[in-house]
């Protein structure tokens, strides 16, 4: 079996008849779900060029009224979003930068647009100095000038540009924590929109005097604009008081970096401005056009398991919550499911984002976790099986998309001397699942729409 997942044949080995096939069709599925959200189909749908006029989904845009098209942007899928976009409009876009995770730098190279890198998911230098960049760009815009703003999942961390008296280390140290007490991607954001001078709206404020099109590919669950990448061109309705609360809901108020703490208690006492909130004049020639998100992963993943001969079920790509209790509650509901008649095989199919809340020193993602999870209620359960995958083929900070898991992964582990629950304990998913041969492999996909779960049951089990 050879696609986007490099090490199927290796997560098929020693599995044949209808446990063969369950593991296989959840990976093909998968698979198929990840092809159906790459940025250039999704922008296919959404933009139309004729002659001179840009059709942004069903908005014209007469290219005659501007003297430049520039192009901006940050995020996991930004450079596939840009070479779309490069081919779409060839020699009008006059000028631009986006800011791409290290290593896609070496992978594209663009005539018109520059093209720099970043940390992800921790912000750093080289970001820091891209985005100081960017805005610069966004600056020197004006009233002739129709800028498209490329945003994806990624965004933020790619974007680090503090406000002051914030540091870069400091915005680092917080987000480092952020990312550890189990807190989700809303409120990591609203954090970051506060201590920032890019995120929550003020991207559009240094755009303020130019025609801004934001094409925003979503990682966010309910595609919220307001924080897919901390919403740089979006209305921010959170406030100074909400990033205070935020920290202190996960206990590191105290232990947070005192330029950090300044800065907010200086916004709450009025000392320093609020992000653009709705009806600010910074967003009046800005258009935000979501081109795409987990829920169109969702259905293809949906789609292609009916047509594999399954009795899916949809159930939602709004999925949140503690990943270890996502995982054992799923598998549940997987175990409870009555397969169709004639023995039809049954799946369910979900997207989201889950959470993991740091407590051990081991290594793993929100997908491993979650898969982990799902395998110690699965033991012994035959004919069961469990993907959960990040659709950018990142997860956490590991070189694995997600895992694979059913019935016999414990047994595996059992036989390698390892006890799948301490493994858990210490948020070591990574470890067992590779001793165990159910990651998943797939290298940087070029899209980001959050993540897809799907399990199955083969009939007759």
């Amino acid at each position: 079996m050879k696609g986007l997942i490099k090490n199927a044949d290796e997560l098929l080995e020693g599995y044949s008849g209808k446990e063969g096939k369950l593991r296989r069709d959840l990976l093909v599925s998968a698979e198929e779900a990840i092809r159906a959200v790459q940025p250039e189909e999704l922008l296919r749908k959404k933009l139309r060029l004729k002659d001179r006029t840009l059709t942004v989904d069903g908005v014209k845009v007469e290219l005659t009224d501007f003297d430049e098209v520039v192009v901006l942007g940050a995020g996991k899928a930004t450079h596939r979003m840009c070479r779309y976009l490069e081919g779409l409009l060839g020699d009008r876009i006059k000028r631009g930068i986006i800011i791409v995770p290290h290593g896609v730098v070496s992978d594209y190279a663009s005539t018109s647009v520059r093209v720099r890198g970043g940390g992800h998911p921790v912000p750093d230098k080289e970001g820091h100095e891209a985005a100081k960049e960017l805005v610069e760009v966004a600056r020197s815009t004006g009233p002739k000038s129709l800028v498209l703003v490329l945003i994806s999942g990624g965004g933020s961390a790619l974007m680090p540009l503090p406000a002051e008296p914030v540091t870069l280390e400091d915005k680092v140290e917080v987000t480092r924590a952020l990312l550890k007490s189990g807190a989700t991607i809303d409120e990591v954001n609203v954090v970051r929109k506060h201590i920032s001078m890019v995120k929550g709206g003020w991207l559009a404020r240094h755009l303020s005097r130019a025609r801004t099109i934001s094409l925003i590919l979503s990682d966010v669950v309910g595609d919220k604009l307001e924080t897919i990448a901390s919403g740089p061109t979006s209305p921010d309705p959170s406030t100074y008081a909400d990033a205070i609360s935020v920290l202190k809901k996960y206990g590191i108020w105290d232990s947070s970096p005192p330029s950090v703490r300044a800065r907010l208690e200086r916004g709450m006492r009025g000392e320093v401005p609020e992000t653009p909130k709705p009806n600010d004049e910074a967003f009046l020639r800005v258009s935000n056009v979501i081109v795409g998100g987990c829920a169109d992963a969702c259905k293809a993943a949906f789609y292609k398991l009916k047509r594999l001969g399954y009795s899916t079920t949809y159930l939602t790509h709004r999925l949140e919550g503690e990943a270890r209790y996502v995982g054992q509650t799923l598998a549940r509901f997987i175990q409870d499911i009555r397969c169709g008649r004639a023995g039809r095989p049954a799946a369910l199919v979900l997207g989201g984002e889950t959470t993991v809340t740091v407590k051990g020193k081991g290594v793993g993602g929100r997908n491993q976790e979650l898969a982990l999870s799902a395998a110690i209620e699965l033991d012994g359960s035959r004919g069961c099986a469990c993907l959960s995958i990040g659709t950018d083929g990142l997860d956490g900070p590991t070189d694995a998309a997600g895992a694979v898991t059913d019935c016999w992964t414990l047994d595996r582990g059992r036989r390698a001397g390892c006890d799948a629950r301490a493994f858990l304990e210490d948020n070591d998913s990574y470890t067992f699942l590779k001793k165990v041969s159910c990651l998943i492999f797939t290298g940087p996909t070029g899209t980001n729409v959050g993540d897809l779960i799907l399990l199955g049951r083969i009939g007759g089990s």
